[in-house]
Formats: structure tokens, C-alpha cells, sequence
């Protein structure tokens, strides 16, 4: 018996997941969060570390222990409360967040396996969605005036703390919709967009005011924004432009960056072509992807009816391990050591192969391949 007990004690509490044979047939979330007794027995393996590593290693520095505790005694509530005093969006954060990288690197004193602290932000930012997220006090009104310039993870981290902090905030956003990357850059089969919609929505109850379809620089300019009004402009506007390769081949058809390959699935629905909606993407038999943070377009493409599809990289696949781990699953293959030098096309100028040739290891070099 006490050797159940002490096994029960070392592993991790397994999050369901869609079977593989059902994940290629829909964007549906693969990860299927814990139950209310899972997200218990889970959390009973939490040992309350003195000097709690995981709350250093946390960015954002959330009270992971508190938290943990608040949840073995059945008070989500205050859990979700205390998660939120420093995360503005833990929905998310439970889905997105590289924890192995992150908090969870920093839970050594576990017995096992590291809690999956990620799991239960989740479990608990979930349950109080569902339940009616409590608006926190926000502070007296300063009377000031702030303007954020995109809506991704930073444009609506910032307006909730101005918010909070008792300023009037509104959210300029270039698309029709807002969330940024989080809306255009994820897929569903990872973050649900109901989801970040619910977070939005928790965010505008604290006062924060959204208008999409306003491009800053060509609808307004910043010193439009100061002329409205406006004390200070906050800037957040993403990534931007994608960043291409440079190599022969790349204005082909079938040549997609990635910011527009994923574009066109989450924000366009391009996979709903030509049904609902107007935007196609045209995906077909074996499917490169080139470079080492394609999964989610490897996962994408083969649940849009690709045969094969191979990630060619240098060095190292970079994305959170459980995803890894499930594109693999899935069936996506992985080429390491490999780089890509021109794309080949056919007499219509549709790609039909890549060039690449094979890299020795060596010391990285200033970028870290």
C-alpha cells in the first residue's frame, strides 16, 4: 500500500487528451483540462516549498504556492483571485505558458515529477470563467487618459494594470478582432478562442474601452492620439512583418511565412473554404516546413489533409514539450541538421520541391544555431 502511495506521490497527475485518431479530424482543443478530482490529486503532491523556486522562475512572479493550497482546500475562488493579482489573462497563460521552461523548472524539492502548475492555473482560471470572473477594486479615477496601440498579450497586459490602476484606457486594434496574436498566431487545437474571448471580456469589465479596425500610423497618428486627449500611448503592435529566408524560390504559389499560413487558418478560417468562409489555403500531399518553430503549422496542415509533413530545422524544435510531444503523435516528422538553400517550382509556378543540405555540428553562432 505504501508503495501505491509513494508512486501516487511521484508522478504527475496526466491531463485527458483527445485520442489521436480524433485530433486529425478537427481544430477541437487536444488538451482536455482536469477534473475537479484530478486538479485535487494534483495538487496534494505540491510539498509548500519554504523558498519557493517556482515563484522565481514564474515571469510574472504569481504566488504559485497560495494558490496550490487555496485549491487542496476547495476555495477556487480565492485561488483564481490570487492567480489574477498578477495575470491578467491565466486561461491562457495555463494553455500557452512553457512552464517546463518557466515555474516548473523551479520545482526541484518535488518527490518525481514537477507539479504541473500550468494544469492547475488552468483548472482553476477555467472554473472561474465558467463561474462569472469577480471584477477586482480598481483604484479612484487619476482622471488620465491612456491609449494602447495592439491587442495582443503586452497591449492588454498593459491596459488591465492601467485599468486597475484607476486610469481611462482605450484599445486601438488594426484587425477586425481583437487578441493579436493570440486570435491569428495559435490554433484552436491550442487555445480555443473562446477562450480569449472570455478574457477580453473580463478585461473590458474592468472599463477598458476596444476599437478594432484602427490601424495606428495610417487611420490615426500617434499625435492624433495626443491630440484627442491622451496622456500617454502605450505601443504593443506585435511582431509585425515575418522575417523570410532569403533564398531563391520563395514568391512561388504554395509559399506561405507563417504569420499568413496561420492567419488564414484561425482568424480567415481558411479550412472551412469554400463553406464559411471566402479565404482559401490550398494543402495537399507532402508539406515542408521550414524552420525550427513550425509545429503549430505542421499540426495545422496535417489536420488540413496533408499526407506527410516534416519540419526541417537546425538545431532545436522550440515550442512547449507537451506539444512537441503530441505533434509527434500525430504524425509530424522531424528533420534536424538541415538547411533550407532554394524552392523549386513547376512550369505553373507552384512549389514542388525544397533544396537543402545537411549541417554538421558545430559551435552556435551569434542568433544560437
Amino acid at each position: 500500500m505504501w508503495m501505491q502511495k509513494l508512486e501516487f506521490r511521484l508522478k504527475q497527475v496526466r491531463m485527458p487528451e483527445l485520442p489521436v485518431e480524433e485530433r486529425l479530424k478537427t481544430f477541437d482543443e487536444v488538451a482536455l483540462g482536469y477534473s475537479e478530482e484530478q486538479a485535487l490529486a494534483e495538487a496534494s503532491r505540491c510539498l509548500q516549498c519554504t523558498r519557493p523556486l517556482c515563484v522565481e522562475m514564474c515571469p510574472l512572479h504569481v504566488n504559485i504556492p497560495e494558490f496550490i493550497k487555496l485549491i487542496r482546500l476547495g476555495d477556487y475562488e480565492e485561488a483564481a483571485e490570487e492567480i489574477r493579482r498578477k495575470n491578467c489573462m491565466p486561461s491562457v497563460c495555463g494553455r500557452v505558458c512553457p512552464q517546463e521552461a518557466l515555474c516548473a523548472m523551479g520545482c526541484k524539492n518535488t518527490i518525481g515529477d514537477p507539479i504541473n502548475i500550468g494544469a492547475l492555473e488552468r483548472f482553476v482560471a477555467d472554473w472561474e470563467l465558467e463561474t462569472g470572473a469577480a471584477v477586482p477594486e480598481i483604484a479612484p479615477s487619476t482622471g488620465k487618459s491612456v491609449a494602447v496601440v495592439g491587442s495582443g498579450p503586452a497591449g492588454l497586459s498593459a491596459a488591465t494594470e492601467l485599468a486597475k490602476s484607476g486610469h481611462h484606457v482605450v484599445v486601438f486594434e488594426a484587425l477586425h478582432e481583437p487578441g493579436g496574436v493570440l486570435i491569428y498566431g495559435i490554433p484552436e487545437f491550442r487555445l480555443p478562442k473562446r477562450i480569449v474571448k472570455k478574457e477580453i471580456d473580463y478585461i473590458r469589465k474592468l472599463g477598458v474601452e476596444i476599437k478594432t479596425n484602427v490601424i495606428v500610423g495610417k487611420t490615426l497618428t500617434i499625435d492624433d492620439l495626443f491630440d484627442e486627449g491622451f496622456n500617454a500611448v502605450f505601443l504593443g503592435t506585435g511582431a509585425g512583418l515575418p522575417k523570410l529566408l532569403g533564398i531563391p524560390g520563395e514568391n512561388l504559389c504554395g509559399v506561405y511565412s507563417l504569420n499568413e499560413f496561420l492567419l488564414r487558418i484561425n482568424l480567415m478560417k481558411a479550412s472551412l473554404f469554400p463553406y464559411k468562409s471566402k479565404t482559401p489555403i490550398k494543402v495537399r500531399g507532402r508539406v515542408a516546413i521550414l524552420g525550427a518553430r513550425g509545429m503549430d503549422a505542421a499540426r495545422s496542415a496535417l489536420r488540413l489533409g496533408a499526407e506527410e509533413v516534416c519540419i526541417f530545422y537546425q538545431r532545436k524544435v522550440v515550442g512547449r514539450a507537451d506539444d512537441i510531444r503530441r505533434g509527434l503523435e500525430e504524425g509530424v516528422k522531424l528533420q534536424p541538421s538541415t538547411k533550407p538553400v532554394r524552392l523549386i517550382g513547376d512550369e505553373k509556378r507552384w512549389v514542388k520541391l525544397v533544396e537543402l543540405i545537411k549541417l554538421k555540428p558545430g559551435q552556435p553562432d551569434r542568433t544560437g544555431k
